[in-house]
């Protein structure tokens, strides 16, 4: 049965809007050759969209031939504002932008453990509002949050972990709270890092493969299909916890000491580099992620550097190859502050190691985004949510 006019219609402006989202602006002739329609339906829902507020002159494109220049038309930016956050152990990132993704304004702030769950809270929020005035956003449209831990997948909801500040479990209700008109939604760093990987970093040209977060923490995020993977529970990519020969005991449901996670986690990388006198460099994000950073850069044959960088990779090629072995991802991406320092040396180091002990081939590589994974990945998220709710249902 043919569509109604008006699904037809909604059809249409749905799909220009999808071409301006991933192309930036465009002509009404681009957007004619891109969509397949005519140059009259086009014209309709370049009039459209524009009576409603979704689309605007954005300039003009240079004339290939004689005769005035067309018009370019992109998503007008400021019709919503959005704010990503990252929260970590010891504090919050936060960013503020428009509706295309472009930065308004972006702070952060360390949040200490001695701080109380009522005062981090505070902090937390504040400094949301703090930067979104400097954005100049009246209101927020859509906040999207990245944070350690479990995240419920029946009520989006962080999970209760003993590891984790509670502060973070009542940041999410405190911003719903100050923040009523906005739409409020967290998801954890690593699956969020993942899905900043997949759009814009190490893994564009992928649509299947798995993300290991060496940090402070260690997990993973599991792609597959395109599709973000989470489990009955929440737990896909809870690597952490996977016993693994080379640690004193096993991991427990409330500990994962004893675990992947006592190998590679950045308390073991930090004595590691200990045992072989890597110093790290100053300035680093964390112990681990510097002692790996300046080992990379003195590495030579027969050098202490080399030797710990052997071992490190030794030690993440036990986790990864399990994952290869059940997944065959095909690719695995080295995320987290260790990931991102080790670059190029440790994933080749790794992916000759997985050469050894797997048939599955896998490419390793490091991640591109680095350190602003989690904010890249929480402001995609935003930026996505918001864009389908306003344009899930243009006016015609």
């Amino acid at each position: 049965m043919a569509a109604s006019p008006s699904t037809a219609r909604a059809i249409n402006d749905r799909l220009a809007l999808r071409l301006l989202q991933q192309e930036g602006p465009l002509t009404a002739g681009q957007l004619k050759q891109l969509t397949g329609l005519s140059r009259p339906t086009v014209a309709d829902l370049v009039e459209r969209l524009t009576a409603a507020g979704l689309i605007e002159t954005a300039g003009e494109a240079r004339a290939q031939r004689r005769g005035p220049n067309a018009k370019l038309y992109g998503i007008v930016a400021g019709r919503a504002h959005l704010a990503a956050l990252d929260v970590r152990m010891d504090g919050v990132a936060v960013v503020v932008s428009d509706l295309v993704g472009g930065i308004l304004a972006e702070a952060a702030l360390p949040i200490t453990d001695d701080a109380g769950t009522g005062p981090a809270v505070e902090q937390a929020v504040a400094l949301v509002e703090r930067t979104a005035k400097e954005a100049g956003a009246d209101r927020l449209h859509t906040v999207g949050i990245g944070a350690p831990g479990l995240i419920d997948p029946a009520s989006g909801e962080l999970r209760d972990s003993t590891s984790l500040p509670e502060w973070h479990r009542r940041l999410v209700a405190a911003l719903q709270e100050r923040l009523p008109e906005a739409r409020v939604s967290v998801e954890n760093e690593t699956n969020l890092a993942a899905l900043a990987e997949q759009r814009d970093g190490a893994a564009s040209d992928r649509d299947t493969f798995v993300l290991l977060w060496l940090g402070h923490g260690t997990g993973a995020a599991v792609i597959l299909d395109g599709t973000l993977r989470r489990g009955a529970s929440g737990g896909t990519g809870e690597i952490g916890f996977l016993p693994v020969p080379g640690t004193r005991g096993l991991p427990s449901a409330t500990d994962c000491a004893g675990g992947f996670h006592s190998l590679v986690g950045a308390e073991a990388v930090a004595r590691l580099a200990g045992e072989y006198g890597v110093t790290a460099e100053p300035g680093a994000e964390s112990e681990a992620a510097g002692a790996v950073r300046a080992a990379v850069t003195a590495a030579r044959p027969g050098a202490a550097e080399e030797g710990f960088l052997d071992v490190l990779a030794d030690r993440t090629a036990v986790g990864v190859a399990s994952v290869v072995a059940l997944l065959d991802p095909g690719c695995v991406v080295l995320g987290g502050e260790v990931g991102q320092a080790g670059g190029e040396t440790l994933a080749a180091r790794v992916h000759e190691r997985l050469t050894a002990m797997s048939p599955l081939p896998v490419d390793v590589r490091p991640s591109t985004l680095g350190g602003g994974a989690v904010l890249r990945g929480a402001l995609l998220t935003a930026r996505d949510r918001a864009q389908d709710e306003l344009f899930g249902t243009p006016e015609h």
